[in-house]
């Protein structure tokens, strides 16, 4: 099974990005960001709505990685600390090598292929660091941009399920996209 710690906590680099640990100083951004339906507009969850929302949600941010049960960076601009948004890995299958991996982005900061970069070295790090055989992402069949990042990123489309989650009234169909660690894939396909 594979073990996982996340304690020194990884800081990631690429020529223009640093990818941190989210603080408490982060709450501001995390509000900006999941209380903004258009940034929320495939993830069918709750519209934070105020600031002890966004302290709640760093805090379940943080005690993911204190547990070792997920881990989640704030995506910077070198120089710059502000967050202009959070990748991660999330529902960890240990006994699978596999993770999902998620992301979202300030909409000032869409489409300059800051989210592509930050997968790119996330999938480093996932393969390389933690041993992970795969990684995949879930993401709303709708969300084209999403899906144009992770085929970019060479993801492959594995699933599509239909109207497989019920939220806010309504049900909503998932796509599911992945990528094997060829390094370590022993696929027959």
């Amino acid at each position: 099974m594979l073990e996982i710690n996340f304690s020194p906590f990884p800081i990631l680099e690429t020529d223009r990005l640093l990818l941190r640990r989210v603080s408490e100083n982060d709450v501001n951004e995390i509000l900006e960001l999941r209380s903004n339906p258009e940034t929320m507009k495939y993830i069918p969850r709750p519209l934070l709505k105020n600031n002890q929302d966004a302290l709640d949600h760093y805090k379940m941010i943080d005690e993911a990685i204190e547990n070792n049960t997920g881990i989640n960076w704030a995506v910077t601009i070198k120089g710059n600390p502000k967050l202009l948004g959070i990748v991660g890995f999330y529902r960890i299958q240990r006994e699978n090598y596999r993770a999902e991996i998620g992301y979202m982005i300030l909409p000032e900061f869409q489409g300059m292929g800051i989210i592509t970069e930050t997968i790119q070295i996330l999938l480093e790090y996932a393969f390389s660091q933690l041993n992970l055989h795969s990684v995949e992402a879930v993401i709303d069949p709708e969300n084209i941009a999403s899906e144009k990042v992770l085929q970019k990123c060479k993801f492959v489309k594995e699933a599509h399920f239909k109207e497989n989650e019920f939220y806010d009234g309504k049900f909503w169909d998932s796509v599911i996209y992945s990528l094997l660690n060829k390094k370590k894939s022993n696929s027959r396909y």
